[in-house]
């Protein structure tokens, strides 16, 4: 990879994001890292760190104007989890989940968009294999599968200029996300695999479609699901 190569990553305190940070900075990237929770590692001349609450549309339009002119990737890692069915969904938290998920990431494309490189650029959504369908997680699903419209459409509409659009959908993963108090429902944790997803698993996923190599892969879904979608 490239010593120039520049990232805006979402959620890079935490979980997949802050793997995923790591693992571009031992790449030599340059890493610009957003979340409202502050950076929990060393100071590196490599990483800046961004406050912003993506749930808000006036935040990201203040932070965006921080970010560099030149970009050749975004990751949207940021998220969370809120149980809700057919009878107990809230409506709040409903709203929450389509603001982080779904026009969070979509306003940001907006506005980084047109400073992805052409033929090199970029973008990964971290979405989640209970898109597929999950009891009392109704809000939360929807939120996740709206991504990969999200994504099939972005492709179709930036593949002129060689920029690549991917969504990578985890299985149960071990982050902070798992022991949240405002979850709701408990998650399950018995994979085929017989483990949890180490998030280190996931940004390997995430750098593989970062890479040169994947620059003809757009518009596709990866499971990382520790076998949970087999048949």
């Amino acid at each position: 990879m490239c010593a120039e190569r520049v990232a805006v990553i979402t959620g890079s305190a935490s979980g997949i994001g802050l793997a995923l940070a790591q693992r571009l900075l031992g790449a030599g990237w340059t890493v610009c890292g957003i979340d409202c929770q502050p950076w929990p590692m060393s100071a590196c001349p490599a990483y800046t760190h961004y406050s912003c609450d993506l749930t808000d549309h006036a935040s990201i339009d203040a932070m965006v104007t921080q970010l560099p002119g030149q970009l050749h990737a975004f990751v949207h890692c940021a998220g969370v989890m809120r149980s809700g069915g057919a009878f107990d969904s809230q409506p709040q938290e409903t709203e929450l989940l389509w603001r982080l998920h779904g026009a969070a990431p979509l306003a940001l494309v907006g506005h980084l968009g047109p400073r992805l490189v052409e033929r090199l650029g970029r973008i990964v959504l971290v979405s989640s294999r209970a898109m597929l369908g999950r009891a009392r997680r109704a809000a939360y699903a929807a939120t996740k599968a709206a991504q990969v419209g999200m994504a099939r459409s972005l492709a179709a509409e930036l593949i002129g200029r060689g920029i690549t659009v991917n969504v990578v959908a985890p299985g149960v993963v071990d982050t902070p996300m798992l022991n949240d108090s405002a979850r709701g429902a408990a998650p399950v944790l018995d994979l085929p695999l017989g483990r949890l997803i180490r998030p280190d698993e996931v940004a390997a996923t995430i750098a593989f479609f970062l890479s040169p190599e994947a620059g003809a892969i757009t518009g596709q879904t990866l499971y990382v699901c520790g076998g949970a979608s087999i048949g």
